[in-house]
């Protein structure tokens, strides 16, 4: 079955990971991120009639999912499928912990993916879907970064929401889960030092970043009919770190 999957942060690093995974897979992705990358371009050229994208700022969450919510993934397009990707990092002491950076981080980190639950649930409901929603944890939220309270702050409470989620619609057969990510080499990692990449990756079993291809089958999974008794979890993809 062609299933239709929304991603968000699809541009590079894990979502476009995703992306390709699911696309490979013979889903269709609608991809979501600020700006449209030349991956995802290459994508849309392969796979014409599945790879849609839309440009969308998530700072705004109201804005974002109504712009998300209208014509592109609408309440007329059944939707299999929800990854909660898009991230944005705001790492810093605490003692230097400013408000307007940690409200801009919280609305792309946590109240737009709550809204865009929201639209999904009711798509979902509409359509009589047994759906799969995956969060993209992180696992500075289960052990202890410098710099990374507040970052992990908002992967803290995609868990709980998720969780909850889970237990608020399991009796429409619609599925709620978090993959918690280690470290990856990706962009949102790129301001890291050699050294300081080295120092985490030590603190692995495996003694290495985690690899983006993994995380991606594992929601790839988690979407599919495979995963259909698991629910209300946070799955760890982290090389071993806790």
């Amino acid at each position: 079955m062609n299933r239709t999957i929304l991603v968000t942060g699809v541009s590079r690093g894990l979502g476009l990971a995703v992306a390709e995974t699911l696309l490979a897979a013979g889903d269709t992705v609608l991809g979501v991120s600020r700006t449209k990358s030349e991956a995802i371009a290459a994508l849309e050229q392969r796979f014409p009639q599945r790879m849609k994208f839309r440009a969308v700022d998530l700072t705004s969450p109201e804005a974002a999912c109504a712009a998300i919510g209208d014509d592109f993934a609408g309440l007329s397009v059944p939707l299999h499928g929800f990854v909660n990707n898009a991230a944005h990092a705001y790492d810093d002491l605490v003692t230097n912990l400013q408000l307007a950076p940690l409200e801009e981080m919280f609305a792309v980190n946590v109240f737009t993916p709550m809204l865009l639950t929201r639209h999904v649930l009711r798509n979902m409901v509409l359509h009589r879907t047994a759906g799969s929603i995956v969060h993209v944890s992180s696992i500075s939220a289960h052990t202890g970064y410098k710099g990374l309270a507040m970052y992990a702050a908002t992967k803290g409470a995609l868990e709980a929401f998720s969780k909850n989620t889970a237990r608020e619609w399991g009796e429409r057969k619609i599925r709620s889960n978090c993959v918690v990510a280690g470290f990856m080499d990706t962009a949102m990692s790129g301001s890291l030092t050699a050294d300081q990449k080295e120092r985490i990756h030590r603190r692995t079993s495996l003694k290495e970043a985690t690899q983006p291809e993994s995380v991606a089958s594992t929601i790839a999974f988690l979407l599919s009919d495979a995963a259909a008794s698991i629910t209300g979890q946070e799955i760890f993809v982290d090389a071993g770190t806790i």
